[in-house]
């Protein structure tokens, strides 16, 4: 009989090409790893590893077990879902993952929701960066997580997750002057800030590749100065004078005085991404639906006109200045 642990080990050595990634990830020691592998290769009776060196990879019959152990993983998620379905309420520990953004605009209301609804229920809530969020689920340190994506720059498919959409949010340029020029073409709007300085999140991140990406279909590569990852700080540095920047529609809810944020033909989506099998689980379920309904409940700026176009418009903060450039 094959156990289910060394399926999960061979799964994780399948995404993170090392075993001492996987004993780093699942806190084994690496000699633990190889020895859960090594035993699997008997249960199996044939071949799962080649190794080279000091690497392993995968033989074809470790790819096809790979394949059912996402299988056998996700249908013990749907049957640990359905006997907690079972229990008269929504109880026990629920570990959920959140970026900044989100954690300052839709949390605080989603608990409050949680602890209203189920009061049984204890949401254990981390800060993480969306791409630290896949290993995170798949190692069982998370249950729920929110991840995003950006135009530009689309989330890629991992393996053992599943996602489903929270919410769709515009990108802003904010700035502290507007140019005198036309704004209503978006991609072109961007090609005034060629020669300002930029605050942009740190390499590596999606914010960061998205607004390079996108200046650079604008024609222009950006002077980057500040690299901050929070956005509330990129906004104050912006509205002292330090710099522009890409922001989300999140970001700007509590936005400083004398910002103007241009709004931009660009969105970032946000998706909750638990592990396949789990997401009718009832505590990931009762957490999905309390994120939903926080994003409804994000109170709909006064209608206004754009300062730029002269349409009806939404203003993402009483304090800002706003100007559409789609």
């Amino acid at each position: 009989m094959l156990d289910v642990r060394r399926l999960r080990l061979l799964r994780e050595l399948s995404l993170r090409g090392t075993i001492a990634a996987v004993a780093e990830a699942l806190a084994y020691t690496p000699s633990a790893v190889s020895q859960q592998l090594s035993t699997l290769e008997r249960e199996a009776g044939v071949p799962l590893l080649e190794r080279t060196g000091r690497r392993v990879r995968l033989t074809p019959a470790g790819q096809k077990l790979v394949a059912h152990a996402e299988a056998v993983l996700e249908r013990l998620e749907q049957a640990a879902g359905e006997l907690a379905a079972s229990c008269h309420e929504v109880a026990g520990r629920v570990r959920i993952g959140i970026f900044p953004t989100a954690a300052r605009a839709l949390l605080p209301d989603a608990l409050t929701s949680l602890a209203g609804r189920h009061p049984a229920l204890e949401p254990m809530v981390s800060e993480i960066d969306p791409a630290d969020v896949a290993p995170a689920l798949r190692a069982g340190e998370l249950d729920v997580a929110l991840v995003h994506e950006y135009d530009f720059v689309p989330s890629p498919v991992e393996p053992g997750l599943a996602t489903e959409p929270l919410c769709d949010e515009t990108m802003y340029l904010a700035a502290t002057t507007l140019p005198h020029v036309d704004l209503a073409d978006g991609a072109a709007a961007l090609g005034h800030w060629r020669d300002a300085a930029w605050i942009t999140a740190t390499p590596g991140t999606l914010c960061h590749t998205m607004t390079l990406r996108a200046c650079h279909g604008a024609g222009f590569t950006p002077h980057v100065r500040h690299q901050v990852d929070e956005f509330a700080t990129v906004l104050e540095l912006v509205a002292a004078g330090h710099g522009v920047a890409m922001v989300p529609q999140l970001a700007v809810t509590d936005a400083p005085p004398n910002l103007s944020l241009v709004r931009l033909p660009l969105h970032r989506r946000t998706l909750i991404a638990v592990r396949s099998g789990a997401g009718a689980h009832p505590a990931v379920a009762a957490v999905a639906a309390a994120l939903r309904a926080a994003v409804r409940r994000i109170g709909d700026p006064p209608a206004r006109r754009c300062g730029g176009c002269g349409r009806a418009d939404t203003r993402p903060h009483p304090r800002a200045t706003e100007v559409c450039a789609s």
